[in-house]
């Protein structure tokens, strides 16, 4: 994704709450909550969870972009879990993150070429469908990664995070950072996000908890995922709330803004911020003291779930139906509703190890 723009990632990370969800910062995307008409692709065939696993098989990757840091990433995370299933990689892709005709003609493409599967983070949700429903006819698995389309179009879509683990740990990073106790506010992005309200309210949940007791949250502040309104958002906050202890910005823009307003101000180190963010836009932030930590997916091991399930569904121990599960790596997956895939927990980023990540 060009550099993640949080607002397609934001975007992405929502709207499901399986995280269908997408955050530009990712800019990352993640399933909308788009259906489709068809029964999902999932229905066809009967999974062998016992079945071999197939090598030589041929796994096209094809990103929203190439040559962008977080597609660049998400993508060799799948080139280096093919080549240990002993199957191939390729990628194609548009250099426009806004090319949804080119991307058509890239599903085309791997079809004419017959890969044995497909890895797609689909610009639109509905653009791709045919082109997708095709190249399934002509018996290529298809899996979804980052960026969802219509159920009916793919076989899976693996998904960043859920929309519950997203809020909940939002919060529960922020309140070890306080101590447990104070004043706390949300810089959200639009009021109307979706995705956005979805992961507050599991943050509102999560406050509910007794060991938040002394945790309140005074106020929820939007700055539409624009940098300066994010900016002055974050400074009025503060002018309302001098005991103000921390905040949390769950949209890559917003974080980055607030950080930027904390980094020239007293209150730089005394109130704590945490949220959603990527490493590039976040590194200056750890490192000069002004955030301690934040979270977000890594997307390499997205994209290496988006390959290890391609095979799998290659392979025919899967076919996407609701229940089954695969072993990816060292770790099992169950596929939930609609054919979705959840990578797990989100990543956090600290000075330990936010040197390791570029995107």
């Amino acid at each position: 994704m060009r550099k993640p723009t949080l607002r397609r990632t934001c975007a992405a990370l929502a709207a499901g709450t399986s995280l269908a969800l997408a955050l530009t910062a990712c800019g990352g995307t993640t399933k909308k909550d788009v259906k489709d008409d068809n029964a999902s692709a999932a229905s066809a065939g009967k999974a062998d969870p016992n079945a071999a696993t197939k090598k030589g098989l041929t796994v096209g990757f094809l990103p929203k972009q190439v040559n962008n840091p977080y597609f660049t990433t998400a993508d060799k995370g799948g080139e280096k879990a093919l080549a240990e299933l002993g199957s191939k990689y390729k990628e194609v892709g548009p250099s426009s993150a806004t090319d949804t005709a080119g991307q058509v003609s890239y599903v085309n493409t791997l079809t004419q070429q017959r890969v044995n599967a497909m890895a797609v983070s689909a610009q639109d949700p509905g653009a791709l469908c045919t082109a997708l429903k095709q190249a399934m006819s002509n018996g290529i698995k298809v899996v979804t990664y980052d960026s969802d389309t219509s159920p009916g179009c793919r076989n899976a879509f693996v998904s960043q995070a859920s929309a519950e683990d997203l809020g909940r740990t939002e919060v529960q990073l922020l309140a070890k950072q306080i101590g447990y106790k104070g004043e706390i506010a949300i810089l959200s992005a639009a009021q109307t996000a979706t995705n956005q309200n979805t992961w507050i309210g599991y943050m509102k949940d999560e406050l509910k908890d007794p060991k938040y007791k002394d945790v309140k949250l005074v106020k929820i502040a939007y700055g539409n995922d624009d940098a300066q309104q994010s900016f002055q958002q974050t400074q009025g906050l503060l002018q309302e709330h001098p005991n103000l202890k921390g905040i949390i910005s769950p949209t890559t823009v917003g974080i980055k803004a607030a950080a930027q307003y904390l980094s020239g101000s007293k209150y730089k180190g005394k109130v704590k911020l945490t949220g959603l963010g990527t490493p590039n836009d976040m590194r200056k932030y750890v490192k000069n003291g002004t955030v301690d930590a934040f979270e977000l997916w890594d997307p390499a091991k997205l994209g290496a779930l988006a390959a290890r399930t391609a095979v799998a569904l290659a392979s025919g121990q899967i076919t996407g139906k609701e229940g089954e599960t695969f072993k990816a790596g060292a770790t099992t997956y169950t596929i939930g509703k609609d054919g979705v895939i959840n990578l797990g927990k989100p990543t956090v980023f600290d000075a330990k190890n936010i040197d390791q990540f570029n995107f």
